[in-house]
């Protein structure tokens, strides 16, 4: 296979990973930075270097005038892990569940890779603060992409937690990658329904070693959650661009609402459940959560995956609803606009796969708002034809939920009757326009 030119260049000046470089361009413009190992899927045309703020850029190879290396990669000490925690008598007992994403990581500069930090000294050099809250039992279930999330993860991330909580521990945290944290809050709100105790996802939007990472206040605040009060499936993460506090959302009503910010979570329709700081302090925004008590907590992880979302733009015909029934498809949530709506040359079809046995739900893309079908003509029609107005739940939650009812029952009737059921705070009683992001 022939050699990419950045590879050639490297080799020529003698360049590693993770050495620290100096490179000026014909141009006369100058980086310093980490040498970072060169994408695998790139032409090869450019060196790749992490600067001091902690981005990564691509420096063109016929652009560089010159290259210093300032100082050599240090090889890694080789460590041994003695899985021996640290632990203080009189602290609750927290288990963290590890399934992937960039919270409590490293990278390696040797290799670019990210690497989750569940030894014990891994852990503790990550975020030490968090053995000052409770002891910790971390476990490694699996290291994915969030975006490679699926729900026979969701049921092990259930039962694993529902393990915990059973053996005696005083709340769980699952670290998790943001992208779909909302549609896993969802699936474990209606997986552990008679939850005793917490259970806290939590996530980061910067990887932990860069100056700005969101890691450690998240993670702590995440660890002070799991020793409250709340026995919900909540999301923790922060409140604000700074570092001064986080939010809990309820786990059916939380969403990623930005794809950099740090305070990119959301609660839509409805407002969190408290403010947290790092230093313990807990501010309840409500008080209709769900309380900490005694009992063992129950999985109901029965679950349909042949469910599937369909945003409704201009334009949009019949064939794809019409391919998801042929294709044995039980479940489809409509992400209708406005109040709920499609194309009214689609509701034949609607009322034809109704008619076949497939469940049909309505969201609104508009997030914000409640679905209401009896406003306008098209949603009296929508109605008629069967279709299920799923109030004021988010267009993912509403997919995790028909997704769970249809693993209890495919009886269309009875289909409605428990998607209109509010069994984890879904479903707001009333529309709030105090939530509204503006």
């Amino acid at each position: 296979m022939r050699e990419r030119k950045v590879d050639v260049f490297m080799k020529k000046n003698g360049l590693k990973i993770g050495d620290l470089i100096k490179v000026v361009e014909k141009d006369g413009t100058v980086y310093e930075g980490i040498v970072m190992p060169p994408y695998e899927l790139s032409p090869g045309e450019t060196l790749t270097i992490k600067l001091d703020n902690g981005y990564n850029i691509g420096v063109l190879i016929d652009a560089i005038e010159s290259i210093e290396v300032v100082e050599k990669a240090k090889e890694a000490p080789k460590m041994e892990f003695r899985e021996v925690l640290p632990r203080k008598e009189g602290l609750p007992d927290v288990t963290i569940l590890g399934t992937g994403g960039t919270i409590a990581s490293r990278i390696d500069y040797k290799t670019g890779a990210v690497h989750a930090a569940f030894t014990a000294e891994e852990l503790a050099k990550a975020v030490p603060e968090i053995f000052d809250i409770a002891n910790i039992t971390p476990k490694l279930l699996f290291n994915i992409m969030s975006e490679d999330m699926k729900p026979e993860y969701w049921k092990r991330i259930a039962r694993e937690a529902a393990k915990a909580l059973n053996s005696g521990e005083d709340g769980v945290v699952i670290a998790h990658g943001t992208d779909t944290m909302g549609y896993t809050s969802a699936a474990l709100s209606f997986m552990l329904g008679n939850l005793t105790k917490p259970v806290v996802l939590v996530g980061s939007q910067r990887s932990s070693d860069r100056p700005s990472s969101d890691a450690a206040t998240n993670l702590i605040c995440a660890t002070r959650m799991a020793t409250a009060d709340a026995a919900e499936v909540m999301v923790v993460m922060h409140g604000e661009t700074g570092d001064t506090y986080c939010l809990a959302h309820r786990g059916t009503k939380v969403r990623k609402m930005h794809t950099s910010r740090r305070d990119t979570f959301r609660s839509i329709n409805d407002v969190p459940i408290a403010k947290v700081w790092p230093d313990g302090k807990i501010e309840y925004l409500r008080d209709d959560y769900r309380k900490r008590s005694e009992g063992e907590v129950e999985v109901d992880d029965r679950f349909e995956e042949r469910v599937a979302i369909l945003k409704i733009y201009p334009g949009i015909t019949s064939e794809l609803l019409e391919f998801l029934v042929d294709k044995g498809y039980k479940g489809i949530v409509l992400e209708g606009t406005g109040l709920g709506h499609t194309p009214n040359d689609m509701i034949p079809a609607i009322e034809r796969a109704v008619e076949s046995g497939v469940a049909v739900c309505m969201t609104s893309q508009c997030l914000y708002g409640r679905v209401n079908l009896n406003v306008y003509s098209t949603g009296r029609r929508l109605l008629k034809a069967g279709v299920i107005p799923c109030e004021d739940m988010l267009p993912e939650t509403a997919y995790v939920k028909l997704g769970w009812v249809l693993g209890h029952t495919d009886d269309l009737g009875e289909v409605k009757k428990m998607m209109l059921t509010n069994y984890a705070g879904e479903i707001t009683p009333y529309t709030r326009f105090d939530t509204f992001l503006r």
